[in-house]
């Protein structure tokens, strides 16, 4: 019966032919190490995002008057509401670190590198999408931290030359931050934004399975192919690396668990003290800053006095990484086989990127700007440096097959 009922669908809907492309017959090399995890837990944490947004939203007021309120009510008197919360709150932050080592592995492997621009390209607009919906939810529990926050990051538009001014008020919706902001945050947020994120993971997808997926060594697994056209150095995807996925997932489920039943707000890390009071317009925090995974960007934006250029520094941190399959010039993808130059790089940008993570939650200070101002120029060298680096350093030969 079962045989029958798939070939009905088959008929009517490329049901089988989806799951041999895409899983039972997608070949991916045999050598995929810990950093090829990040991907399938991506998918796994924008599967909880979406599930616990849309119930959070079913005891959700999207209004300046009851938006607080709402959310102390869905922890406090929701069955289960306090899980859900700090599940989607955790979430968000999860999420953003599961990207990050994503694209880390990226670097390290060279996977943006031809012929995977577009998925490189596609997975930045993820990326993108994801800032823009993580700051529109920030807002929406309506503290005073969602408050001044976004009334710092939505005054920035105002930097803009002639159009500043006017633009700011067009996003805010009003001349202050207010509860059509509110509303239109709302809107944007559950669904306008996942619709355009669901959209990109599916082009994502799409387009690593048509170059298939780069591995550590950087080689081509297409290159030697047995009697019957598959691979020598691949699997298939379903059941090898789905059953491998799972023991990932399990272990980043204890530790997201952990984390969600001890330590959910992680000493105001992921949910600030302040945004626990109700948003009030005529009592600013004594120090604003965004959430951690904004606050490298931030750092950027405030190590530039002028706040124009630091608008545009804080922009094109986040525009070049669109065109870095244009700036590396090596003839070879992995790390393993670059020279010593580019894993020099590579080590100074991730400590600089970590380090202005810290600078952008902490106070400004004569010394922190400078110490800004220094990652901020070693973050864009590697980018504009990439070029020279990577065409004239030595590399190692890259052996024909995936070594393990």
């Amino acid at each position: 019966m079962m045989s029958k009922f798939m070939e009905w669908v088959d008929a009517r809907f490329p049901a089988t032919k989806m799951w041999e492309e895409h899983l039972s017959k997608y070949y991916a090399p045999k050598n995929f190490n810990f950093f090829y995890f990040f991907g399938s837990l991506a998918l796994l944490v924008l599967v909880n995002q979406i599930v616990t947004g849309v119930w959070l939203t079913m005891s959700y007021t999207p209004t300046a008057e009851g938006a607080f309120a709402s959310v102390e009510y869905i922890m406090r008197d929701v069955e289960y509401g306090w899980i859900l919360r700090y599940m989607h709150s955790t979430g968000a932050s999860a999420f953003f670190a599961v990207v990050y080592l994503h694209m880390f592995r990226g670097l390290l492997y060279g996977s943006y590198q031809k012929p995977r621009e577009l998925v490189w390209i596609f997975g930045m607009l993820i990326y993108l999408m994801l800032m823009a919906e993580a700051f529109m939810g920030y807002l929406l529990p309506w503290g005073q931290m969602s408050y001044w926050g976004a009334q710092v990051i939505i005054s920035l538009f105002g930097a803009i030359p002639v159009i500043g001014a006017d633009l700011t008020q067009w996003i805010r919706g009003d001349y202050l931050i207010s509860g059509i902001t509110l509303n239109r945050f709302f809107a944007l947020h559950v669904v306008a934004l996942p619709i355009v994120i669901l959209g990109l993971v599916v082009l994502h997808i799409l387009a690593l399975h048509e170059v298939g997926s780069n591995n550590p060594d950087g080689v081509d697994i297409k290159k030697f192919k047995d009697e019957n056209g598959k691979p020598l150095d691949g699997i298939a995807f379903h059941p090898y690396y789905t059953v491998k996925d799972i023991v990932g997932v399990v272990v980043f489920l204890f530790v997201f668990c952990f984390v969600l039943f001890f330590f959910p707000e992680m000493g105001g890390y992921f949910l600030e003290k302040p945004n626990f009071e109700a948003a009030n317009p005529f009592k600013t925090p004594a120090h604003i800053a965004p959430v951690w995974y904004f606050t490298p960007f931030y750092a950027i934006l405030r190590a530039v006095p002028d706040k124009l250029l630091g608008v545009i520094a804080m922009g094109a941190a986040i525009a070049v990484l669109f065109v870095l399959p244009w700036l590396d010039r090596s003839p070879v993808k992995s790390m393993r086989y670059k020279g010593w130059m580019s894993k020099v790089w590579l080590l100074i940008f991730c400590i600089s990127f970590v380090i202005l993570g810290v600078l952008g939650v902490l106070a400004p200070t004569p010394g922190r700007t400078l110490l800004s101002q220094v990652c901020t120029i070693l973050y864009f060298a590697y980018f504009l440096l990439m070029p020279f680096y990577t065409k004239y350093e030595k590399t190692k030969p890259v052996p024909e097959r995936v070594t393990g």
